[in-house]
């Protein structure tokens, strides 16, 4: 899901703002890039709201001197407009009676938008929520029952979305509705309340319904009502009483944020196949004329970058190359020019190394282009076009999400310019696109079967002081970043070795039980990996594979083996092939007494040369 968080009350009495800042800041994991409020008071719609974190626009703007018992909050993850005073929910409608407080993408705001403004609707915000309230206001020209104006409303939304609106029209009572995005409700000695998570309940009531995909619900201080948004299918209310505590909440109930994240991946995946088709078109026409291309990262982004090679070498015969961002300058610098396109890739958009490659690229007069978690980050003010991959924050310091996230939009970009160079047939390009849709439900089988798997083998190679991660193509890549994660996570120094290049040198520390973990899908290259393994094998090394369901070849070979999904192509092995890794090394992590939310040393995004 798209990482914002929406809190809304109905109360008996008192004021609604306090409780609406509190439980903002048990949401603020959610996303901290902007903040708002919006009360009701004596039928005036009441807001505040700016850019920055809860405590500094608390401090600056008192969020709880708001009046009246009925009021919405947001905190922001953005995706559509930089981090703004304007950009920050609630937004509005034309006269300011309607505010909406929205967690999601509305992938049609653009053909909205351009209709209500040929209608005479006035937009202040570049955000993709905006519409939302104007299409209200719209529906209320011909609906004059306001549940029937935001029922319409949602029947015209594409995407995801968790809503809630208040109306001057209805100053007791609040309508949410939700598609894709997480909704809870609260009920409550005090009213009633939803939000987008626990934590911000847990405090106010442990009394939880957990509203369902598609469904509307109207709040007022009194009770709850919920029906079916197309069918109006009323539903009894099921109460569950919750007795996590906050901050075992703020992790949906996993032990740290990294596990979380890890099992957050089939919904980022599904959020990065939602980045407009446009920007992808716009993008990859840049790629395709360009005389150069370098994608340029550090760390994990790096390696998504690696990836990205292989894939527009594969699906586009284009020669990019992958540069590590601290060295762009020694190793490419004199080639960069006016002919060159830079394609900088960063989780937080503000990695101090990528961000010198840029201005460095721009000086000698190249095109930039991005691609970042972090909307109004550096990186998206530096370059041209960029595409933003809708992880939402990875608290854990080690990404997870944002690398899949990553090589799903490289792997789209590809995909797109190979369908313009025609590289490929149209035949493939549909059985690539169709495999995107695809992994969502792939990643989620793998990670309802091959997890406590991996947990094991954490536990039977505790004691081993080092590793090696080999493989042949694309998936010596997948190696890369399946050797980082442990080593981050786990401390044991390890390698990760082309396959095939193993016998030069690394061959020399196989010994007897020496812990080998071959990525090995069945692809061109895989009578070729047979071979490296038996070569390892035939020094008493443990062959642990990851592998694909029922290849037997591989499986006679292997002293422990993962199994991933039949049939997924080659070129996109990156993204299901390094989940079982993330997971080794987060269950390692644990069998070694570390933190893998706070492994020592490392930061979450890397601000110093």
């Amino acid at each position: 899901m798209i990482m914002c968080g929406i809190i809304g009350c109905a109360l008996r009495d008192g004021n609604a703002a306090p409780l609406i800042r509190k439980a903002l800041e048990r949401l603020e994991y959610r996303g901290y890039d902007s903040v708002g409020e919006a009360t009701i008071d004596n039928s005036n719609l009441v807001i505040k709201k700016d850019q920055g974190k809860i405590a500094d626009i608390h401090k600056k703007l008192d969020l709880d001197d708001l009046p009246g018992p009925t009021g919405i909050g947001h905190t922001r993850w953005a995706t559509h407009g930089a981090p703004s005073q304007v950009n920050a929910h609630p937004h509005t409608d034309c006269k300011e009676k309607i505010a909406v407080v929205h967690n999601g993408i509305i992938e049609n705001f653009v053909e909205l938008r351009e209709e209500l403004e040929r209608k005479g609707h006035k937009f202040k915000s570049r955000c993709d929520t905006e519409v939302i309230p104007h299409l209200i206001e719209e529906n209320l020209n011909s609906d004059t029952d306001f549940i029937m104006a935001v029922r319409n409303t949602a029947r015209r939304l594409e995407g995801t979305y968790a809503i809630a609106v208040l109306s001057v029209e209805k100053p007791d009572r609040l309508i949410c509705i939700r598609k894709e995005s997480p909704l809870v409700l609260g009920i409550g000695e005090e009213g009633n309340f939803c939000a987008s998570d626990i934590p911000a309940l847990l405090p106010l009531t442990r009394n939880i319904i957990y509203l369902n995909e598609g469904e509307l619900a109207v709040l007022d201080p009194e009770g709850v009502e919920l029906s079916d948004l197309e069918s109006y299918t009323k539903r009894i209310p099921e109460i569950e009483e919750i007795s996590w505590t906050v901050e075992t909440a703020e992790r949906a109930g996993y032990p740290h944020f990294m596990l979380k994240e890890i099992n957050e991946q089939p919904e980022t995946v599904k959020n990065a196949l939602r980045t407009q088709e446009v920007y992808i078109d716009l993008m990859s026409t840049i790629l395709d004329k360009a005389d150069q291309v370098f994608l340029v990262a550090a760390g994990t982004a790096y390696h998504a970058c690696l990836a990205g090679t292989y894939m527009f070498s594969e699906l586009a015969n284009l020669n990019a190359q992958a540069a590590i961002a601290s060295e762009f300058k020694e190793r490419y610098g004199k080639l960069i020019g006016k002919n060159s396109v830079i394609l900088a890739v960063s989780q937080s958009g503000e990695t101090m190394d990528t961000l010198s490659a840029i201005r460095y690229a721009l000086d000698r007069g190249a095109t930039v282009l991005g691609i970042t978690n972090v909307m109004g980050s550096t990186v998206t003010r530096l370059t041209g076009i960029y595409i933003g991959q809708n992880s939402g924050p990875e608290i854990g310091v080690a990404s997870t999400k944002a690398y899949t996230a990553q090589a799903m939009i490289l792997a789209r970009l590809a995909i797109k310019l190979g369908e313009k160079r025609k590289t490929i047939s149209s035949d493939k390009v549909g059985k690539l696109n169709q495999t995107l849709k695809d992994m969502p439900s792939i990643l989620e089988r793998i990670l309802k079967t091959q997890t406590n798997r991996t947990k094991d083998l954490a536990t039977k190679y505790r004691d081993r002081e080092s590793f090696c991660f080999l493989g042949r193509g694309i998936d010596y890549v997948t190696a890369l970043e399946g050797r980082l994660k442990l080593l981050e996570l786990a401390y044991p120094p390890s390698l990760a070795y082309p396959a095939g290049e193993s016998k030069h040198g690394f061959i020399a520390v196989v010994e007897d039980g020496y812990p080998l973990i071959f990525i090995a899908p069945k692809t061109s290259t895989q009578n070729e990996l047979i071979g490296n393994i038996m070569e390892m094998k035939a020094r008493g090394g443990s062959i642990i594979s990851i592998t694909e369901e029922g290849d037997q070849k591989i499986l006679a070979l292997s002293d422990d083996f993962i199994e991933i999904p039949k049939g997924i192509p080659e070129i996109l092995t990156p993204i299901p092939y390094i989940l079982p890794l993330q997971l080794f090394a987060y269950y390692s992590a644990l069998e070694r007494n570390r933190d893998p939310d706070q492994p020592r040393n490392l930061a979450k995004s890397v601000t110093v040369k």
